[in-house]
């Protein structure tokens, strides 16, 4: 029983480690606390469930359904955000902008397509399933973990060792000595929209896949647990956020099954208040250097 609910949960936890990593790429390069990430995320889930429903493979749909959102994601930031990365506004300007955007954007969608819950057709799931003694993965559990290795595999490579990440890196250290440097600032903060959209698109389409159950609100749910992830690794930390995943994942799971589901949103912000009261930073953040 503990070792079937301790894979369930870090399978979970893998797949909120890869909606945070998008997260975590926004605020630590681009500096916005972008709330239209959680639309990200449903529209990701909403493509793959259409182009599934007529017939399209899930090889093929969480592709597409990832370069959908990260497109999406592209046209956001640059209607909402640009202007004020221009105009140096801080953090609470792109928070405020991006609340009153993703409202909206969550009523149009629930005006266009309904509150109804929508599922995957049962073919894109399959029956089969590992068995390992005691513990029994499906089909849905390996893909998302295959799904899950190779994007945070991807993202890591990308991040720390190719000359485009490096690009990245300079931009979030330091934005005018990059441009000093001959590197283009904006270019960069386009290629990480795209990204972050990118990997919301493809956490929703795993969510989706791992519960059967895509409606327009489920970026809204999706997004506090993004920012629990976020801050208990350290904002702008992905291999904290990658941890703090699957630490909530494993969390959730063993308060649903020994305590009772209700109680593990409780569970969760109370390990993220105790976090924050002993280590402001997060879990594997680094406390800000102290100025003279």
């Amino acid at each position: 029983m503990l070792a079937q609910q301790l894979v369930n949960g870090l399978l979970l936890g893998a797949t909120y480690a890869l909606f945070a990593l998008g997260f975590t790429l926004t605020f630590g390069v681009l500096r916005v606390i972008n709330l239209t990430y959680g639309f990200y995320f449903t529209a990701g889930a909403f493509i793959a469930w259409y182009l599934t429903r007529g017939g399209t493979g899930l090889a093929l749909a969480l592709p597409a359904a990832a370069i959908g959102s990260g497109i999406i994601a592209v046209i956001l930031d640059a209607l909402l955000l640009t202007r004020l990365r221009r105009a140096r506004a801080d953090e609470l300007a792109s928070l405020m902008v991006t609340l009153g955007a993703v409202l909206a954007l969550y009523a149009a969608m629930t005006a266009l397509l309904g509150p109804d819950i929508r599922r995957l057709p049962q073919s894109v799931l399959g029956s089969g399933a590992l068995v390992l003694g005691p513990v029994r993965v499906t089909q849905a559990q390996l893909l998302i973990l295959g799904a899950v290795t190779v994007l945070a595999g991807g993202l890591v490579w990308l991040v720390r060792f190719s000359r485009l990440g490096l690009g990245i890196r300079a931009v979030a250290e330091n934005p005018d000595a990059a441009g000093l440097m001959g590197i283009d600032a904006a270019r960069i903060a386009v290629l990480v929209s795209f990204l972050s959209g990118a990997l919301a698109g493809a956490g929703g389409v795993l969510i989706g896949l791992a519960f059967n159950a895509i409606q327009p609100y489920m970026g809204e749910q999706m997004m506090l647990r993004g920012f629990v992830v976020v801050i208990l690794g350290g904002l702008g930390d992905i291999f904290g956020a990658m941890l703090a995943g699957l630490l909530l994942g494993v969390v959730e799971v063993l308060t649903a099954a020994y305590l009772a589901s209700g109680f593990k949103e409780a569970v969760a912000f109370a390990l993220l208040v105790l976090v924050l009261w002993t280590r402001p930073a997060g879990l594997f953040g680094r406390p800000p250097p102290r100025r003279a």
